[in-house]
């Protein structure tokens, strides 16, 4: 019950009452204020049963569970959708909730997926085991190699399109104009993982795709604090997400929404400061006699970098290279480490080194990660605000020794 509540009051209660009531009891407020409040509560009451049964039944119209809807975690999809050029958002739990949910929400038993050979591994699982297992199709494409791409999408009918738009980790760059073309002339829709670029480094949906999933824990948040996931894209299919989020519940959390709404204001400004960083760090591995191979959008040796030039703000702040030797070698450079973080998350302020191939990828086959361009000698450094001297200085303790 809140001050403006315009039902009659009952007379007196008893303490139990009067304390519950009391600490339930909605301030008055006239100001707006400048932060989302954080909407910590699992239910919300309405003013009578007709009123209930229609939030229930449609969660976009009001609240009356936070499973379904919860208006912290509502300003947050829709602040998505607004920066990443959606018409509508969702914000789940986290980035592999949001993947599940959009695909979910578009295939059934029988339905075909086109997905790309360079892929984050627990995406190329669940597009392998879980819905493989659900009886859905999955075929794996190099989406590097368009002509690789029509033939698989000719090859049979195809419900959907899936490309990362920086693939994890070898950073290879989807030409997203020229996939949504295929994917719709062949009546696919065109799903893109964008977390690796941020919807400040690329807008998919302005390039074609129609629906943009991301992992918020990555680059929204910032700080490596919380979990969460996004999903957006034109209402008509943004609504079948948010039938199936009421339905399965992987429900953000207000607090986790709130925290990521945070992030939110300073994205621009830390990706500015991490891709700068990232080139910088990029170019002088490039020229490191113990690296074979540096992988990095921005680099004019990268194989897409003229592609990345059109459609990206930057190269983003992922970094992968190949040092010379196999795993031994490279494990070497991870464990002599002391200021970059040893973890496979990615998009904080703090730098991160991660060995795909045991970590990341260890899931999948050897043959697999080969097939993928993941190399025993490879490394993914996930840039942050650190001096990139330190970083340097860091990562030479490791490679002066191979």
């Amino acid at each position: 019950m809140s001050d403006t509540d315009p039902r009659p009051r009952p007379g007196p209660k008893g303490f139990s009452t009067r304390a519950i009531e009391a600490a339930s009891r909605v301030p008055r407020l006239e100001q707006m204020p400048t932060s989302v409040p954080i909407y910590q509560t699992a239910t919300f009451a309405s003013a009578d049963t007709d009123e209930l049964g229609r939030v229930a039944s449609d969660g976009r119209s009001g609240f009356a569970y936070s499973r379904i809807s919860n208006p912290t975690t509502t300003a947050l999809g829709s602040a998505y959708a607004e920066i990443a050029g959606g018409e509508a958002g969702v914000a789940l739990a986290s980035g592999m909730a949001a993947i599940h949910a959009a695909l979910a929400s578009l295939v059934r038993t029988g339905d075909r997926i086109v997905a790309p050979l360079a892929i984050y591994g627990s995406t190329r699982a669940q597009l392998l085991r879980t819905f493989g297992g659900f009886g859905v199709e999955v075929a794996i494409v190099d989406m590097t190699d368009l002509d690789a791409v029509a033939t698989a999408l000719a090859a049979a009918p195809t419900r959907v399109l899936y490309a990362e738009t920086i693939a994890n980790p070898t950073t290879f760059v989807a030409d997203h104009t020229a996939l949504a073309d295929l994917a719709h002339r062949h009546g696919a829709t065109y799903v893109v993982d964008n977390t690796f670029a941020s919807p400040y480094v690329c807008r998919p949906l302005e390039l074609g795709a129609d629906l943009v999933v991301h992992s918020a824990t990555k680059f929204l948040d910032g700080q490596g604090r919380v979990l969460g996931g996004a999903v957006c894209g034109p209402k008509k299919l943004t609504e079948e997400i948010f039938k199936y989020l009421r339905t399965a519940g992987p429900t953000l959390s207000a607090f986790n929404a709130w925290v990521l709404l945070k992030g939110l204001e300073t994205l621009k400004i830390r990706i500015d400061a991490q891709s700068a960083n990232a080139l910088r760090l990029a170019t002088w591995l490039e020229a490191h006699p113990q690296v074979a191979r540096v992988f990095y959008p921005g680099l004019p040796s990268h194989p897409q970098y003229e592609l990345a030039q059109r459609q990206q703000q930057g190269g983003g702040a992922i970094v992968s290279f190949e040092v010379k030797g196999a795993r031994e070698q490279a494990w070497q450079v991870v464990d002599h480490c002391r200021l970059l973080s040893i973890t496979a998350n990615l998009g904080d302020t703090k730098t991160t080194i991660t060995h795909p191939a045991s970590t990341t990828h260890g899931r999948i086959t050897p043959e697999a990660r080969a097939a993928a361009g993941i190399s025993e000698g490879l490394l993914r450094i996930a840039v942050g605000l650190e001096a990139v001297e330190d970083l340097q200085a860091d990562l030479e303790r490791g490679l002066s020794l191979i």
